[in-house]
Formats: C-alpha cells, sequence, structure tokens
C-alpha cells in the first residue's frame, strides 16, 4: 500500500498502476502481492479505508480544536490544510479515484465522502448551529460543504506544501467560501412539505 501511494505521490495516476510495478517499488516478488490482496482494486479499497481513517482523524481534530461555533470554520480549514500537506499522496489518490476508471475506487471514495457530511451533519445537529433546517437540508449544506472542500483540496494540491503564500490563499478563500455556504444556510427557510 505504501509502494503504491509513493507512485501517485510522484505523479502516477493509480489507475495505470500495475501489480508488477507496485511490487517492484515495494521490493518484493509479485506473487507476495495476492498474499494480501485480489486484485489492484482490491488494493485501491485498501487505500481508501486507510483514507476513511485519515479524514476521521481528521474530523475528531477539528473538532477538539473547535469547541467554540465561532471558531469552527477557520480551525476546520487549518486542519483540513494540514492534514491535506501532511496525507499529500492519500489525498492525491482519493482525487484520482473521484475521477478514475475503477468503479470500486469510486464508489469506496464516494462512500467515505458521504460518512464525511453525514458525521458533520451529526456534529452540527450536536451544536445546535442549524435547528432550523430540516434533515434534508441539512444534510444537502453539508454534502456542499465536504464538495467545496474536496475542490479545494484540488487546489491545495497544485502548489507546493512549502509555498506559504499560494496555501494562505487557499485557506482564506475556503473559510469564505464555507462561511458563505453557512450565512445562507442560517437564512435558509426549509419547505414545509
Amino acid at each position: 500500500m505504501a509502494a503504491a501511494l509513493t507512485l501517485v505521490g510522484n505523479g502516477r495516476h493509480f489507475d495505470s498502476l500495475g501489480i508488477r510495478e507496485v511490487t517492484r517499488q515495494a521490493g518484493v516478488v509479485p506473487t507476495s502481492f495476492y498474499r494480501h490482496f485480489r486484485s489492484m482494486d482490491d488494493l485501491g479499497l485498501q487505500l481508501v479505508d486507510e483514507l476513511g481513517l485519515v479524514l476521521r482523524r481528521m474530523m475528531r481534530e477539528a473538532r477538539a480544536h473547535a469547541p467554540e461555533a465561532d471558531k469552527l470554520i477557520e480551525e476546520s480549514v487549518d486542519v483540513f490544510i494540514r492534514h491535506g500537506q501532511a496525507n499529500r499522496s492519500f489525498f492525491l489518490f482519493m482525487a484520482q479515484g473521484l475521477a478514475g476508471e475503477s468503479r470500486a475506487v469510486y464508489e469506496g471514495v464516494r462512500s467515505e465522502i458521504r460518512f464525511f457530511a453525514t458525521e458533520l451533519a451529526n456534529d452540527l445537529r450536536r451544536l445546535r448551529l442549524v435547528d432550523h433546517l430540516s434533515d434534508g437540508d441539512l444534510d444537502m449544506t453539508c454534502d456542499l460543504v465536504v464538495r467545496t472542500v474536496a475542490f479545494s483540496l484540488t487546489d491545495l494540491l497544485r502548489v507546493a506544501a512549502d509555498d506559504e503564500y499560494q496555501t494562505d490563499q487557499i485557506r482564506k478563500r475556503t473559510i469564505r467560501f464555507l462561511q458563505l455556504i453557512f450565512v445562507g444556510a442560517d437564512h435558509w427557510q426549509s419547505s414545509k412539505h
């Protein structure tokens, strides 16, 4: 798994990787691959599981650092940027998975993203920040937040990790996007039907 992520981090697309290339990078013989995985899709799904752990750790850290609601967006974006930079290969893999040819990996990544949105909705309900929204409207708001952050991730992955100016611009823009989403959600009137 580390070898596949290394190759992705070096600019390869996961869909273009073969078992021989991955095992060569890992320093093992190709037959040992099959002791752990049935196929490259299986390897991809294991990476999706690892990505899910990274996302959940990221959420826990954001909640721990933002006990006050007014700091939730800024602290969450800061955590997101730190994790995006520290786990660059994982997030490159995620972006590739959403646009790649493997249906299994695509569905796995989408499932993790839906889980992430559901957890956000649960947190917002717990914090009582959007009590006026119906469950459907809250779910849609959280989906919009996750999609916005995922799009910001693609910007973050295009800049060098040490480019503080561009990273700060992405940070500020992402915070502004999220603030606008929540201002809109705060004024949204859920349908009664």
